[in-house]
């Protein structure tokens, strides 16, 4: 199989999280929280709400574009010349919950920032675990 030179890239981390929905959420959409696990940020749980996540490499604009309380959670993640959107999706499992992370439109000249994106979501992800276990 080709890909095409137009082709966009995504990363996709997936975890089963020992948690129910509605603690990931809050973890997803709570501003000091996002900090702990992801980077500062002023962000606001409204569709249309533009915000920013800085860290000391540089700053993310993004803009929340669905909300679906506890289920699924949508933004663009504009940084330098990167034009992507990341899409959280909870889904109740027998033990937890489903976590699914996607962060697609990488362009094919972009492979610093896709390789960048694969190995620092799995960290965002577990350190996101972490803040869930220690939530009330």
């Amino acid at each position: 199989m080709t890909t095409s030179a137009t082709e966009t890239r995504c990363v996709v981390v997936e975890r089963e999280v020992p948690h129910p929905p509605e603690k990931i959420w809050r973890a997803l959409t709570q501003p000091h929280l996002i900090a702990e696990w992801l980077m500062k940020n002023n962000f606001e749980a409204r569709e249309g709400h533009r915000f920013s996540l800085t860290a000391s490499w540089g700053k993310v604009d993004c803009e929340v574009q669905t909300i679906e309380p506890h289920r699924a959670l949508t933004y663009a993640w504009n940084t330098k010349d990167l034009r992507s959107v990341v899409r959280w999706t909870l889904t109740p499992t027998e033990t937890g919950t489903l976590l699914r992370m996607e962060q697609e439109g990488f362009q094919p000249g972009q492979k610093p920032y896709f390789q960048g994106a694969t190995a620092a979501w799995p960290r965002f992800i577990a350190a996101l675990e972490r803040v869930v276990d220690q939530l009330g």
